[in-house]
């Protein structure tokens, strides 16, 4: 452990994946694919969303607003980890530590209340189909879209001002793979009480507010599926929803574990794991659950893939 006054020192040490070389070789190929994948999957719903006409709606105008968080998130951590991982560079500056929290934070809190704001308009589309397009018009999508980003970025400048302005003085070894809440927490040596009680209850207060929005809406939705004659109604109403709730219970499950806790309970190695769920496999997911679930998207893919092929042998 290096000893060391970080209110002299200009970096911290990421130690968060294995030292073993040929594991970690393994694990430089793996993450690099799984990185490679969510960048082409999310760029791709992009870019059938921008060029369809048949996906210029609401709804997928907020899908391309997530496809882009999830191109965001995994790229805020894990070129950092793929170099520490083919080149031993574990050393990030403290200027390059507190950036990756902020932008992490920041498009994490984007999300938690971009996935409410998908939920309001998923119940707008099924309990009030007949005035849809009046009321989730394209210029209140807009409002909302750009609210859940200042609220995400508002969000991550207060969390990012209470943890670094906090004294790191006994090690500078962050037992992570990228700078995050928890471990700067453990690894500081200043009493963090108060700054904790702050971040626990500014979490707390916006992941709750979001979630509960996200679960009244979905009793609504719930209660006007059932009250749907037609099976076949159901089922397509089932369809248009179950990619978002899928998404929604990944997301916040693996977001609940990690931040909405006192750092005393922070365990290194089962939070490297849920960390992973969430920055690296959800963004990975995300673009295959609303493809996977919707039929519309995949008929929008097959245009773009066929327009590229077309492209390809000119």
């Amino acid at each position: 452990m290096q000893r060391i006054n970080l209110s002299m020192a200009s970096e911290f040490v990421l130690v968060g994946l294995s030292d073993a070389p040929e594991v970690r070789f393994l694990l430089f190929v793996l993450f690099l694919i799984i990185y490679l994948a969510t960048m082409a999957g999310n760029i791709t719903i992009l870019v059938a969303i921008s060029t369809d006409a048949h996906l210029r709606n609401p709804m997928y105008f907020f899908l391309g607003n997530l496809s882009l968080l999830d191109i965001l998130c995994p790229t805020i951590t894990m070129p950092k980890m793929l170099e520490a991982l083919l080149v031993e560079n574990k050393v990030i500056s403290f200027t390059g530590c507190m950036f990756q929290l902020f932008f992490l934070i920041d498009v994490v809190g984007t999300e938690i209340f971009l996935l409410a704001v998908m939920a309001y308009d998923r119940y707008v589309a099924i309990c009030h189909p007949l005035q849809y397009m009046n009321i989730a018009s394209m210029k209140l999508c807009a409002h909302l879209a750009i609210g859940t980003w200042v609220v995400g970025f508002l969000n991550s400048l207060l969390h990012t001002s209470l943890i670094f302005t906090l004294s790191f003085c006994d090690s500078n070894e962050v037992d992570q793979y990228y700078c995050d809440i928890p471990p700067m927490l453990a690894l500081s040596c200043s009493p963090t009480y108060s700054r904790e009680l702050v971040i626990l209850t500014v979490a707390g207060v916006l992941g709750s507010s979001a979630f509960v929005f996200t679960l009244i809406s979905y009793i609504y939705i719930l209660v006007a599926i059932l009250c749907m004659k037609s099976s076949e109604s159901r089922h397509k109403a089932f369809s248009t929803c179950g990619s978002h709730l899928t998404v929604v219970c990944l997301f916040y499950g693996t977001t609940i574990c990690t931040y909405v806790r006192p750092s005393s309970t922070y365990l290194p190695n089962q939070d490297r794991i849920v960390s992973m769920l969430y920055g690296i496999l959800t963004p990975l997911l995300n673009p295959i659950i609303y493809s996977l679930r919707n039929k519309e998207v995949k008929c929008a893919l097959r245009r773009v893939i066929s327009q590229v092929r077309m492209a390809l042998r000119r």
